[in-house]
């Protein structure tokens, strides 16, 4: 049986989630869930439809806690599309809203991701191998991927034609 996640809901709005276990030990996710949640979270953001904060609460093997608080506007928004859709008191739902927010972070800060997606007036196209790689890779203890070991999965050759 998974470890349960418990929440609970301060009076200012504020969702926190007592997780039994660190980020690293979440789940892998299908790539096509990953895909469909930045599609409904995008279409979240747009609508303006904007969540609560969340305080995220990891209990580390060592048996410390560690806190990681989503409280910027947007990934709130995120969380909360996600949530909505996949109930972030789940393992495998924390574990595809936590993707899903890594992934946003390490495309703003790894230049090199740029030939594996492109901007359009619609949205962003996700390149298949990087969506592989981000719903199957573990986080790192921040919750955030490990830039070198994606660089690794994503350095051999990318097949044309290749699918989600």
């Amino acid at each position: 049986m998974p470890a349960r996640i418990r929440v609970a809901q301060a009076p200012d709005g504020l969702l926190t989630y007592a997780i039994p276990l660190a980020p690293e030990a979440l789940p892998a996710v299908a790539p096509r869930d990953l895909l469909a949640a930045w599609d409904h979270a995008r279409a979240a953001a747009t609508a303006e439809r904007w969540g609560a904060p969340r305080r995220l609460l990891f209990r580390r093997p060592d048996g410390e806690a560690q806190e990681l608080l989503l409280a910027d506007a947007d990934a709130a928004c995120w969380a909360e599309a996600v949530d909505a859709r996949h109930d972030l008191g789940t393992a495998a739902g924390l574990a595809l809203c936590l993707r899903l927010l890594a992934l946003v972070e390490v495309l703003g800060r790894a230049r090199w991701l740029m030939g594996l997606y492109s901007v359009t007036a619609e949205g962003i196209d996700l390149h298949p191998e990087l969506l592989r790689a981000a719903a199957a890779m573990p986080l790192d203890a921040a919750a955030r991927f490990d830039e070198t070991g994606l660089r690794r999965l994503l350095s051999r050759p990318i097949p044309t034609g290749a699918s989600a």
